[in-house]
């Protein structure tokens, strides 16, 4: 029997039931048996598996989710992992990847690295940068750690490579893209569908469980589906990636 915590948050208990439904559905076919038990103050989500096929599933929920590190030294090993912003100052973004052990500790992305990483290298104040990228509380972000400090219980790391294509991407769609956090892909969709935005819509890519973008048709202004589509999605928050707006912003004519 093992327990593990998976790269998974939740905001409430309807949440909870949903990973756990959804975990049965997944490995179904196999020899395990799987029990959500926990929950840290945080919102990761732990759970148990056992049985023949303990190490299958385990590898499973590794690739589909990730899993949380206990403790810095673990988070060393991973390199690569995925977390929830949880705030930023001047200095840095910080991302919760699920340290909790002996305490809670955030991975800093120092604003230098988003600047090289995202603005070519500008001196722009991090405030900017996240309105830009649409950077929020409890958005996920792939990061790749860099350096760990034992003694202070610092972890520095800048976005992960996957991270940064799917920014990338998403600039060179030039589809704007409506950010939504909290809620689940059939509440997203039927969100969509009670509002009648649907026909603003191209698709609604998964970002996590309960994470989604809404890539809107070309045209469309994602900020203005807000005022309709977050009356139902009201426990859940919302923001926009705007490609234009980078685009403008930078004084990017072309993308290549």
């Amino acid at each position: 029997m093992r327990t593990v915590t998976l790269s998974v948050k939740v905001f409430s208990n309807s949440q909870l039931k949903l990973v756990d439904k959804f975990l049965k559905s997944a490995l179904k076919g196999l020899e395990v048996v799987t029990k959500v038990h926990k929950v840290y103050p945080r919102g990761w989500v732990q759970t148990t598996i056992s049985g023949e096929d303990e190490k299958v599933a385990l590898h499973y929920l590794a690739e589909q989710f990730g899993l949380c590190p206990k403790l810095p030294e673990d988070e060393e090993k991973l390199s690569i992992a995925k977390g929830y912003v949880t705030c930023f100052n001047k200095k840095a973004l910080y991302v919760d990847v699920g340290i909790f052990s002996p305490m809670s500790i955030d991975v800093a992305i120092p604003t230098k690295h988003l600047q090289a990483q995202l603005v070519d290298g500008r001196k722009m104040a991090l405030e900017k940068i996240t309105k830009l990228f649409g950077f929020v509380e409890n958005l996920p972000l792939t990061v790749k750690v860099c350096s760990i400090n034992k003694e202070s219980n610092y972890i520095e790391a800048t976005l992960s490579e996957k991270q940064l294509n799917l920014y990338r991407n998403w600039t060179k769609s030039l589809l704007d893209r409506l950010i939504v956090l909290g809620a689940s892909y059939n509440r997203v969709r039927l969100a969509l569908k009670r509002t009648r935005c649907d026909r603003y819509v191209v698709n609604v890519e998964p970002l996590g469980l309960f994470e989604h973008a809404i890539a809107c048709k070309l045209g469309t202004d994602a900020a203005g589906l807000i005022p309709k589509v977050g009356k139902n999605l009201w426990s859940a928050s919302l923001s926009v990636f705007s490609p234009k707006e980078t685009m403008q912003f930078f004084n990017w004519f072309s993308v290549s």
